[in-house]
């Protein structure tokens, strides 16, 4: 029985078309994964199906009724529930509270049935085999319990088809592995999931079926059984797709960053040397504090002993704002929360760095700001109409290229970069690689954490592997592989030698 039938759905914005004759089908009872790069329609369509968005031509059939240009809280009542990568959570409310917000319970006085409230949270939990406390503040939860409470406010208002947007960006393996364990719990229940994620392995591992947009267009669909990643891949872009890894090694220059000894936040007693024109992998398990040692190094958070150089001058001044000046710069995870200015055009959020250094100047030159945009779109590649657009009608590969161009447009010549490719597809990931190898050919010096190892094999010269907030092991680029990675990573190898 199909839970979803969504038929030649079109829809355009201001005269652009943006889905071309879509369809998508999705059976009770499966994890459907819906696969694209970034810009091939995937949310576009989504937002139909969750009343965002009315479409202008076609047919959506929700289990069995027509909810054809429906309202949000027409598929709410449906059953539909979204649960996005940005999480609808209330950091300040009891987690309680979130679940019920807007929909509490209530006396025939008005006055709130918090005990009932807290009850019901604690059976929704015990269905889904977690152990959260209903009267926790909702900001003391790690990612992993964010998730679960999402999931849990659906299942809780009766949700048939969950769709879940890159749930496992912010979650370590052990975390993803008690996600799946709820999504098969529930699916074996007859409940149904639409699964938005870029990251292969995920998705032929929890998915049944699948379906593929690209450019706005339906192209293929059928069962994961039946395909490979490599056709999947291929599919998506277009073209085939080549997993080889685009290393080149180059010549590299004197010493930029000198560590000595450095500790900080969840990270202690880290020495490391980079050269200028060098690109250095930061890897470990979530929480291992390889991110708070990039953001330590930004004065984004303290340091709290050591020694810091940059291009041989030690630094006196734990500040973003002198790390600036120094030509040092912070490409952070999370672009969504941490980059992006949504209100702002995309010229704008291209020369807010530039321009906090140099406040001093009160005008801005638009003539010289559209110089700038244009050197910097073409050298970066970045797809983009009108540079008056929002920021936020770029995908996200092409979101990332502009705040590459921010930092590029103050001359930092040390850049620092947290998962660069969270969220993106796999076209714009092949080139994020291509520009940040060119970055280091033209000797900028790069450090690049990612927990994808296939990213280190294909970019950096070394890889500096974390394993509880220090440095166990620096990897050459041919010793650069996921079993060996994984070994120090985990601490497997000091397991294994006191077994």
């Amino acid at each position: 029985m199909n839970i979803l039938e969504m038929h030649n759905v079109h829809k355009a914005f201001v005269g652009v078309p943006v889905l071309r004759g879509v369809d998508l089908v999705v059976k009770q009872g499966e994890v459907h994964a819906l696969l694209g790069e970034n810009g091939a329609g995937k949310s576009t369509l989504m937002n139909i199906l969750t009343g965002v968005f009315p479409l202008d031509e076609g047919s959506v059939v929700f289990d069995g009724k027509d909810i054809t240009n429906c309202t949000i809280a027409d598929s709410e009542a449906a059953g539909v529930a979204f649960v996005h990568q940005e999480l609808n959570l209330f950091n300040d409310l009891r987690v309680f509270e979130n679940i019920f917000f807007n929909k509490e319970l209530t006396t025939r006085f008005g006055t709130l049935k918090k005990q009932e409230m807290i009850q019901k949270c604690d059976e929704v939990f015990e269905k889904l085999g977690v152990s959260i406390d209903p009267t926790d503040l909702v900001e003391h939860l790690s990612a992993s319990e964010k998730q679960t409470l999402e999931i849990a406010k659906a299942i809780f208002f009766e949700a048939k088809l969950l769709i879940l947007d890159e749930p496992t960006t912010a979650l370590s393996n052990e975390e993803i592995d008690h996600l799946f364990e709820i999504v098969n719990k529930l699916k074996a229940e007859g409940k149904s999931f639409i699964f938005i994620s870029h990251k292969m392995p995920e998705i032929f591992r929890i998915s049944d079926s699948y379906t593929v947009l690209r450019n706005g267009e339906f192209i293929q669909t059928g069962r994961i059984a039946d395909v490979t990643a490599p056709e999947v891949t291929s599919t998506m872009v277009g073209s085939s797709f080549s997993t080889a890894e685009i290393y080149t090694p180059r010549e590299m220059g004197d010493d930029i960053l000198e560590l000595e000894s450095v500790s900080g936040p969840n990270f202690s007693d880290v020495s490391l040397k980079v050269r200028r024109g060098e690109i250095v992998g930061i890897t470990g398990l979530q929480g291992s504090g390889a991110s708070e040692f990039l953001q330590s190094i930004f004065g984004e958070l303290p340091t709290f002993s050591g020694t810091v150089k940059v291009k041989g001058e030690v630094f006196t001044h734990n500040s973003i704002h002198h790390a600036m000046k120094k030509g040092v710069a912070l490409l952070p995870a999370n672009r969504k929360e941490n980059s992006v200015v949504p209100d702002m055009s995309i010229l704008e959020n291209m020369y807010l760095s530039e321009h906090e250094l140099s406040a001093n100047r009160q005008v801005i030159h638009k003539s010289v700001e559209l110089s700038k945009y244009y050197n910097q779109k073409a050298k970066l590649n970045i797809k983009a109409e009108s540079p008056y657009n929002l920021i936020l009608s770029l995908s996200g590969g092409n979101q990332q290229k502009v705040f590459f161009a921010r930092w590029l447009n103050t001359d930092a010549d040390l850049l620092l970069l947290d998962n660069p490719t969270q969220g993106i597809d796999v076209g714009a990931k092949a080139e994020i690689y291509k520009l940040i190898l060119k970055l280091a050919e033209e000797g900028k010096t790069i450090l690049v954490n990612t927990q994808e190892i296939p990213e280190l094999q294909r970019m950096a010269d070394r890889c500096a592997v974390f394993y509880s907030g220090k440095i166990v092991k620096i990897l050459p680029h041919e010793e650069i592989t996921e079993q060996i990675v994984m070994q120090y990573a985990t601490n497997a190898l000091e397991v294994e030698e006191a077994n």
